[in-house]
């Protein structure tokens, strides 16, 4: 036991003071910031003035006699004329009242029963077709809603996109329509789907300047090849029966497009 204080008072004898003093050190005076803050920045520092920009100045220049949405600086656009609400809302109405198929785009009007001179021929509620999505049939065509709608999405989703650069669309080159015949016209064979209001050849598209890329012409030539294949394949999947050049001498020279159902799919050659 008192081995063990005489080793304890030795070491606390012994023990070196710290070398340094744990008091936090004081901070250094305020005056330097304080001289740096009163420094004038130069004038060259400043940053430049942004110049007016043209929407503000459109809103200086704008008429006082037209109406505002709100103060002067508004960027707001301006108010539609009447005359403009009012003849938008007379064309859609117009619209409305020519459309047929339950489709504002589907323009047109209602045939109602066609009977067939043979057997298997006719439509039930027939629809006369003048135009699909805003595109024009070179003459009013006949068939049933079915077909109407299939060729208002071809003509939407494909046609109108695929000539959209070479300029748009604007009536598409009926061919034949609703005929009461046999396919290709042969002696004996069964009932065309024309004949049952299911069908529309398209033999070329009319473009804006009066161009008119034809099936016949264009098939195998640039630029038109790649365009009208393009709107062949389109045509398979809204159309059950999609037949071109490549299928046989009969189509060389206009898409015969129909909605007939196959039990493997759409038949597109």
């Amino acid at each position: 036991m008192l081995v063990g204080l005489v080793a304890v008072s030795a070491t606390s004898t012994h023990a070196a003071p710290p070398e340094s003093s744990l008091v936090p050190v004081a901070r250094p005076s305020v005056a330097p910031i304080l001289a740096f803050a009163a420094v004038v920045p130069d004038a060259k520092m400043r940053p430049e003035l942004r110049p007016v920009s043209p929407q503000v100045l459109a809103v200086a220049a704008r008429p006082t006699d037209l109406p505002l949405l709100g103060p002067d600086t508004s960027l707001m656009p301006y108010l539609r004329p009447k005359s403009l609400e009012q003849e938008a809302f007379f064309k859609r109405r117009k619209l409305r009242k020519g459309s047929v198929c339950g489709d504002i785009d589907i323009q047109g009007k209602p045939v109602g029963k066609v009977p067939g001179k043979i057997k298997a021929c006719g439509i039930q509620e027939a629809v006369q077709i003048t135009s699909v999505s805003g595109v024009v049939l070179s003459r009013p065509s006949t068939m049933d809603c079915g077909t109407a709608i299939a060729l208002n999405e071809w003509v939407d989703k494909t046609v109108k996109p695929t000539f959209k650069r070479r300029g748009p669309v604007v009536e598409l080159q009926v061919a034949a329509h609703y005929a009461c015949r046999t396919r290709n016209n042969r002696k004996g064979a069964r009932i065309s789907e024309h004949g049952k209001g299911r069908a529309i050849d398209i033999s070329g598209f009319k473009l804006a300047d009066g161009e008119v890329v034809t099936v016949l012409n264009g098939w195998r030539k640039n630029p038109s090849q790649s365009q009208l294949i393009k709107v062949w394949r389109g045509a398979c999947g809204p159309f059950g029966t999609v037949l071109g050049p490549n299928s046989d001498r009969y189509h060389r020279d206009h898409f015969h497009l129909d909605t007939a159902r196959h039990r493997r799919g759409p038949f597109c050659r």
